[in-house]
């Protein structure tokens, strides 16, 4: 059968939560799609590092961009240029355009079918949504066929506030290959570290930005203990501000942060503490990769995190607005091992339960496969 030619419309392409289910999808289907990926920060590609070798994927130079003020001729070219493929899938606020430019052409003939993807929101939105925003999305949405989202928080914010139809709105949590955390994670995984005798590792997979208050991460770890190591994985514009509040907090000498590292099942369990500090999240990846390595998880309670862990592990989410309960949570799991190990395996068995990515994959291919009028897209057998 011909492969399906995808247009993957992103908002960035560096490694985070959207991305790495992106490319988890992308590596699924093989040989069964051909991609084409376009970035409004065209230089935000990091996530290209986890597609597999035999996925056909290429990052156009000369496609018409998705930043910019909102036009018709802007519009038109991008139309243009989806005439080329089968399917597109455009991703949050940064390819807001192009799901508008297919909304105003709908009645042009030969247009693909849009599946809109909403992981969350950036800095701007994270106390208040931005009307505007709100008005443009319930419009552009109008011609999509289906708007794809992974907690619950966003699929009421679909129907209630976008005022998308509840047959249009598909709710498909996040998941993960659980059985590898299953395995022991392997030392060296995390250049620059050994851990110390006595040491406490607080981790977090995080991209290092304004919504995730990693300066916040790092003044709990200073009031948690001397023996605290905190460990922040992943790039971004944040890195200086994060380094001058631990050389505040006396922390200095027990951060590291050795930028993106590909494949979390290698380390994240070198880690005996996973850590959230986010202003905004939604149903984050990390997350579940944390639970399924066997980690007790201290976090803000945002998005659907409260739900997302296990019982045991619910007394250690607190509100983002007091800073004082998350140190204390945070103490506590620094402070006695056997409780980090019980909660840790509680985790892990709900991770197995409930968010083993066959359940995710399976949903996705049968709303890909639909779009496309291929009832076998993305079968493997």
């Amino acid at each position: 059968m011909k492969s399906a030619k995808i247009l993957h419309l992103h908002s960035t392409f560096n490694l985070g939560g959207k991305e790495a289910r992106a490319v988890r999808l992308m590596n699924h289907f093989g040989v069964q799609a051909e991609h084409t990926i376009l970035s409004a920060e065209p230089d935000s590609l990091s996530a290209r590092d986890a597609l597999d070798a035999k996925v056909k994927v290429e990052f156009p130079k000369d496609a018409p961009s998705l930043a910019g003020k909102p036009g018709l001729g802007r519009y038109r070219e991008l139309i243009a240029y989806f005439r080329r493929f089968d399917l597109i899938l455009s991703y949050n606020w940064g390819s807001m355009d192009g799901v508008m430019a297919r909304t105003l052409f709908s009645r042009v003939e030969g247009l693909p079918p849009l599946i809109h993807h909403e992981d969350g929101f950036n800095e701007d939105e994270q106390k208040k949504l931005n009307w505007k925003r709100n008005m443009f999305r319930m419009f552009a949405l109008g011609a999509s066929q289906s708007l794809v989202v992974p907690s619950e928080r966003l699929e009421q914010i679909a129907k209630s506030v976008w005022k998308q139809p509840d047959g249009k709105v598909q709710r498909i949590p996040n998941g993960i290959d659980v059985k590898r955390f299953e395995k022991k994670p392997q030392r060296g995984a995390l250049p620059g570290y050994k851990k110390q005798k006595g040491e406490v590792v607080v981790g977090t997979l995080a991209g290092l930005r304004t919504i995730k208050n990693l300066p916040r991460l790092v003044r709990a770890c200073a009031a948690a203990g001397d023996n605290v190591r905190l460990i922040i994985v992943g790039e971004g514009p944040e890195k200086a501000k994060i380094e001058a509040e631990a050389q505040k907090c006396g922390m200095a000498d027990r951060l590291l942060m050795p930028g993106f590292l590909n494949n979390p099942a290698r380390y994240v369990g070198l880690f005996d503490i996973f850590a959230l500090s986010s202003d905004s999240e939604q149903f984050p990846i990390s997350l579940i990769e944390a639970m399924a390595a066997g980690l007790p998880v201290v976090s803000t309670d945002v998005g659907d995190v409260m739900s997302m862990v296990s019982q045991p592990n619910q007394g250690f989410i607190k509100p983002a607005s007091d800073e004082k309960q998350l140190v204390e949570a945070l103490t506590t799991l620094v402070q006695h091992e056997q409780l980090r190990q019980d909660v840790g395996a509680q985790n892990r068995i709900r991770a197995q339960a409930e968010y083993n990515e066959s359940k995710m994959l399976a949903r996705y291919s049968m709303l890909y496969g639909r779009a496309l009028g291929r009832s076998d897209f993305g079968n493997k057998n």
